[in-house]
């Protein structure tokens, strides 16, 4: 049976793609080597969060965090979504000239902030140490339960009429339309979209995506020991490391009471067994902001492969290798938030409709050239 787009990967992009797709009228095929929501999706902390590194990262986080308010009410209880707001906590004078920047910068784009003295994120998070220089709340910012954020899309998605395989592995991506799966059976379709996050470079050689590893620990119920995401402004240096392992302090609170702990950053990592060092690095880190967080009983601590690009930005749109391949991957830390856009700007281009935001700067073909070329290898080897 004919399908106007197969969508490879049922983790939360692949299931934002899909719901958007469906909804628009294209007749929507899922296919999913493992589980629903079991590959990156259940490594993400699940934080809705705009972003500032670049124009573009700003303005695909922030359209999609609207979208998910837009979409909350909707949301199943299982999803756990709860407009908890981001707290950017600032060490010393330094990281408060960050913040002064980050206020500056959202204010100026229509993004509630408040900058906080001292005292300000004391009253607001007791729990971190005293003497913290200040930081910055974003109070719209969101947290959610990324598995069932996706199942709930993909629910979406098949009552618009998408079918949803799992236990299928394609092999292949066709440029004639379709894929290819494990077991020789070949599906046929317009369009086949990659939404398989760190392994993408496999369906499409030459891809620029590397596998960034992380650990996540959660603890047993502990309700308000923090009442925000709060995340080290240092976090902004770690992230921006391509090339050494890191750890930073991030905590998010759960409607459940838990905390969930972050994070760390180990690229080229193909393993996804804990690193005792890493992660004892990891927590102590967190001891420095939190000096009761090490009281706290831990219930599960595990890893998982986030999908890292050089510039950044996520692979949005037509694969340089055939105009029937398209793209979705490439999110790294930002996959969760930045789904339902991903989903949004695919279904635009696939149907040619006018995107709110400029879908230029997320292109494939931003890396067509030099040794960062989208499917160029394979492009060449079948013109050979």
């Amino acid at each position: 049976m004919n399908h106007d787009v197969i969508i490879v990967g049922a983790g939360i992009v692949g299931a934002a793609c899909a719901a958007e797709c469906a909804r628009a009228g294209l007749k929507v095929l899922v296919l999913e080597r493992g589980t629903i929501g079991g590959g990156t999706t259940a490594a993400g902390m699940g934080h809705i969060v705009v972003m500032d590194d670049s124009e573009a990262q700003f303005a695909l986080s922030s359209f999609s965090r609207r979208l998910w308010h837009e979409l909350a009410p909707q949301l199943p209880a299982d999803v756990e979504f709860d407009a908890c707001g981001t707290l950017w906590v600032a060490a010393d004078e330094e990281e408060m000239a960050e913040v002064y920047r980050k206020q500056k910068f959202y204010s100026d784009r229509g993004v509630r902030v408040e900058v906080l003295d001292a005292e300000g994120v004391r009253r607001w998070e007791p729990n971190l140490r005293p003497n913290m220089a200040g930081g910055l709340r974003v109070p719209d910012d969101a947290v959610l339960y990324p598995p069932c954020a996706a199942r709930f899309l993909l629910e979406q998605a098949a009552r618009d009429g998408a079918e949803l395989r799992t236990g299928v592995e394609v092999v292949e991506l066709l440029p004639s339309g379709g894929v290819l799966l494990r077991d020789g059976t070949r599906l046929s379709a317009d369009r086949s979209v990659s939404a398989t996050g760190p392994w993408s470079p496999a369906l499409t050689p030459g891809l620029p995506v590397r596998k960034r590893k992380g650990h996540l620990v959660i603890t047993d119920r502990y309700p308000d020991y923090v009442r925000h995401q709060i995340v080290e402004l240092g976090y902004l240096k770690s992230a921006h490391s391509m090339g050494k392992d890191s750890v930073a302090f991030n905590i998010q609170p759960r409607k459940t009471g838990q905390m969930l702990i972050g994070s760390s950053r180990q690229f080229d990592v193909e393993d996804t067994a804990i690193d005792p060092g890493i992660l004892d690095r990891m927590l102590r880190r967190a001891a420095e902001y939190l000096p009761t967080v090490l009281r706290l009983s831990a219930i599960r601590a595990w890893t998982g492969h986030r999908a890292a690009t050089p510039d950044k930005l996520p692979i949005i749109g037509p694969s340089v290798a055939s105009e029937r391949i398209w793209l979705a991957t490439g999110h790294e830390g930002l996959g969760i938030t930045t789904s339902l856009g991903t989903g949004r700007l695919l279904a635009d281009l696939l149907l040619g409709r006018k995107s709110e935001i400029d879908p230029e700067p997320f292109k494939p073909e931003r890396f067509e050239s030099g040794k960062h070329a989208v499917g160029h290898e394979v492009a060449a080897k079948r013109a050979e």
